[in-house]
């Protein structure tokens, strides 16, 4: 189950920002956007993607290429549902996992890399519905890998130290250096820095009545998607802010009111494991949109059995 606290707090926030939108003047941070319907609406959809990754995840076995889990993961998806993305489905194994050799953004794309016995793997998804988005990151292993169970036990160190650095307002690229500071410090080194931009999270929008098709992809992204993007992006620059969080100029503000998908990426050698999930992000609060997720069970019966 959730934590009652999560979606009390959400019905506290949506309640308090609905009513105070209408007051906002100009040049203040925007208000926050959605209303708890909208908070439920997100949290199903992501609960669904986990939903279809953990399925894929009890498929695989060695042999299957990365391909193959890209292509099953994608019809979990449309068997729920889901007719567009925000990005195609992915799936790395092994030392791409941690992105090693990585040098266009062509090699994120599913490969025929086959999995064997003790690899990593690392399934990535993004459905929309009815304009909904939620971008999850899904990591596993094949029989034993005692590196990825230790990095497992730790991501939920950075997830803990996300939410309370941008609860305190600390500026974007700040909470990047401070994930950086973490990852260092657990010997372990930053893999999210070869995602394009170096990004470690992007706004999330609900995309409403777009004028072109779902389902059309162009570089791996919905053509409905780098619609809202390119539009965010420009907004968001206009007054000083960015839809993507980096560690550059661009990201030296406080976190933007929204949700926000967030994926700290490490990787240790040729294992690497990432979570993506939800963060919302209010004027003077922050929390994670559901505590109900794969990685957070997993890492908190680790850290029990050790």
């Amino acid at each position: 189950m959730s934590d009652p606290s999560t979606h009390e707090r959400a019905g506290v926030h949506t309640r308090t920002h609905a009513h105070e939108r209408t007051r906002r003047g100009a040049g203040q941070p925007p208000a926050f956007p959605f209303d708890e319907r909208d908070l439920d609406r997100f949290r199903e959809l992501q609960q669904l993607a986990y939903r279809c990754a953990e399925r894929t995840a009890a498929w695989l076995e060695p042999g299957v290429t990365e391909r193959e889990a890209a292509r099953r993961l994608r019809r979990e998806l449309v068997a729920e549902g889901v007719q567009d993305f925000f990005h195609v489905p992915f799936a790395w194994f092994g030392d791409r996992t941690a992105f090693r050799h990585f040098r266009t953004p062509l090699q994120f794309f599913a490969t025929g890399r086959r999995l064997t016995e003790g690899m990593s793997y690392v399934l990535d998804c993004a459905p929309v519905v009815d304009g909904y988005t939620a971008d999850i990151g899904y990591a596993g292993k094949v029989g034993d890998n005692p590196i990825w169970d230790r990095i497992a036990e730790d991501l939920l160190e950075y997830r803990e130290l996300i939410v309370r650095l941008v609860r305190e307002r600390r500026t974007l690229n700040e909470v990047y250096a401070a994930v950086d500071a973490k990852i260092a410090e657990h010997g372990y080194d930053n893999r999210h820095q070869v995602y394009p931009g170096r990004v470690i999270g992007h706004q999330v929008t609900r995309m409403h009545a777009p004028r072109l098709p779902a389902g059309v992809n162009l570089f791996g992204f919905g053509v409905r998607t780098l619609q809202t993007l390119g539009r965010e992006l420009v907004s968001e620059r206009l007054h000083g802010r960015s839809p993507l969080w980096a560690d550059g100029r661009a990201s030296r503000h406080a976190p933007t009111p929204g949700l926000w998908a967030v994926e700290p990426h490490v990787g240790f050698r040729d294992v690497g494991l990432k979570f993506e999930e939800l963060l919302v992000v209010t004027e003077d609060d922050a929390y994670w949109l559901d505590d109900d997720l794969p990685h957070v069970h997993r890492g908190r019966a680790l850290a029990a059995a050790r």
